[in-house]
């Protein structure tokens, strides 16, 4: 994941809503995660199809969204998000998540993703967004920072992979009006 500010050289990237057609992209941006570190606690990296099912149900409720470079419009990472937990008090928070592709850090795309992402939400009335990142992870870290999380704790060794135990420190923003007003019905 990105952190940082954009580096000059590195053209910007745009930031659009995903569709079923990007799901090969993202799910070759995310497999390295899956196969090579503990980022992500899946252990098989998903299909394209798994993926673009995945798109189609963060679109229906939520948002996809992915970062393209100029000119072609290639995705280089994406972010969604979904519901924090199934409880019908939960509603209005979302678990949110971003991915770039490997040796794409500092270069503007994480932020850009997550700024647009965090946008999206408010716009759709969600107030609360959450996020977990496996320790240690600085660039997850100081994009979240960025983009306005606050620590709100951290499991410990709640995760097994790569044959070692993995903290995750889960991470925390308001959105919109936050808890400061009842939401809209």
């Amino acid at each position: 994941m990105s952190s940082g500010s954009a580096d000059p050289s590195s053209p910007a990237v745009a930031v659009r809503d995903a569709d079923l057609t990007d799901a090969a992209a993202c799910a070759a941006i995310y497999a390295p995660y899956v196969r090579d570190t503990a980022v992500s606690f899946e252990s098989v990296p998903p299909t394209p199809e798994q993926v673009a099912d995945r798109i189609a149900a963060a679109l229906a409720t939520h948002a996809w969204l992915v970062a393209t470079l100029p000119p072609d419009g290639r995705v280089v990472g994406f972010a969604y998000a979904g519901p924090f937990a199934a409880r019908p008090a939960y509603r209005w928070a979302c678990e949110t998540s971003v991915y770039v592709e490997p040796g794409r850090r500092r270069t503007g795309a994480g932020r850009a993703l997550g700024t647009a992402l965090l946008a999206r939400l408010t716009a759709l009335g969600y107030r609360q967004a959450v996020a977990g990142y496996t320790e240690p992870n600085p660039a997850s870290a100081g994009l979240h920072r960025a983009l306005g999380y606050e620590v709100v704790g951290t499991f410990r060794a709640i995760g097994f992979k790569h044959g070692t135990w993995h903290d995750v420190t889960r991470v925390q923003r308001a959105l919109g009006p936050g808890a400061r007003t009842p939401p809209a019905t």
